[in-house]
């Protein structure tokens, strides 16, 4: 029988987080106290914000169900390991969708894990491999973690860094955020010896460590870390403007796109995009016609012809489907997603530089 009163109320929260409903009398002989002694811990989980449902009837029920506020989770052994080793998964990459949130989530989670959940976690990612990852570079997620943790606590950042031309240097920082471009992970800090703003690629940093000195934050250019981000972008690479237009509502299509790509406009029959990127034309082609929409592109000339080129790719692909043991089934699955009508326009010529190094 478990007489301590707040490790029975834990017990019995592990047992109603599960996605069933619970007899009265079952909790009871699971937690070895009267059916009364459950009733009152049910109320004192209500008292707490827990949201438990009753039903009626002989032999009552209980279930857990949403509320109006996100309540404390409490999680077994093999839960934890389980939502510790996805979300290392998901954060060595800057995959969209897995942003700053999850990175904080692992770094909580990580901070409470006693060691040996913790060494089951990287034991477990030791030992497998992804199939799939991000285009851009991997990186260890104790790095995204460390720098996560001194975000939310604002404490002072020291690491190693690489610049682009493989110069290294030790930086103090006072760390505001970590920004995901879909590609890459970036933080928005002020650099204290530099006396100035600065963003870092992550996969560049090493050693990252908490001084354990904190401190009041500073108030970030433009008022917010992505659109700083998005304007060191633009001023520290080569870029070029592009304009295209998508039969699809602008919200539809903003919400698609990623962050550091300007709004599109309510345009007749749809939206228009008037953005700047420094991206090869050929990736910024296969993004756009990703989003699944109709669309035209109507400038750079070079972003025109790369469109009407990987259209034609694709048909071609699709003609040869069945013609040979290789044109396997699917093969053309694409080929009429992608119409980038040739309308010629005006534009500066693209940059090659794929993403910026960061201007640390």
């Amino acid at each position: 029988m478990t007489t301590d009163t707040p490790a029975r109320l834990l017990q019995l929260l592990s047992l109603l987080q599960t996605p069933r409903e619970w007899p009265g009398g079952e909790l009871a002989d699971r937690l070895r106290v009267s059916r009364r002694t459950v009733r009152r811990d049910i109320d004192r989980l209500r008292e707490l914000g827990y949201p438990v449902q009753a039903t009626k009837g002989s032999d009552g029920g209980y279930r857990l169900v949403a509320g109006k506020a996100m309540p404390p989770l409490v999680l077994d052994d093999e839960e934890a390991v389980a939502i510790a080793v996805g979300l290392r998964a998901g954060a060595g990459h800057a995959l969209e969708g897995v942003d700053e949130a999850s990175v904080r989530a692992l770094a909580k989670l990580e901070q409470v894990l006693p060691a040996r959940l913790r060494h089951q976690v990287s034991t477990l990612q030791a030992a497998t491999t992804p199939l799939t990852s991000g285009d851009g570079a991997s990186i260890a997620p104790e790095t995204l973690t460390v720098i996560a943790s001194a975000v939310a606590g604002h404490e002072r950042l020291r690491f190693a860094y690489r610049a682009k031309d493989g110069t290294g240097s030790r930086r103090l920082t006072e760390p505001y955020r970590l920004v995901s471009t879909g590609r890459r992970w970036y933080l928005v800090a002020y650099d204290l010896e530099r006396d100035d703003w600065r963003t870092f690629r992550v996969d560049r940093v090493d050693e990252p460590f908490a001084t354990g000195t904190r401190f009041a934050p500073r108030e970030v250019p433009q008022g917010d870390a992505a659109e700083y981000l998005r304007r060191s972008i633009q001023r520290h690479q080569e870029t070029y403007a592009f304009e295209v237009t998508f039969q699809a509502s602008a919200e539809t299509v903003a919400a698609q796109l990623p962050a550091w790509f300007d709004r599109p406009e309510r345009a007749p029959g749809g939206c228009r995009l008037r953005s700047v990127t420094g991206d090869p034309v050929e990736w910024l082609a296969v993004r756009l016609a990703m989003l699944g929409h109709e669309f035209t592109v109507h400038s750079p000339n070079e972003l025109v012809r790369c469109v009407s080129e990987l259209g034609e790719r694709l048909g071609r692909a699709a003609a040869g489907a069945g013609t040979g043991a290789t044109a396997g089934a699917g093969a053309g699955a694409s080929a009429g997603d992608v119409r980038g009508a040739a309308e010629p326009g005006t534009g500066a010529e693209p940059g090659g530089s794929a993403e910026p190094g960061g201007n640390g």
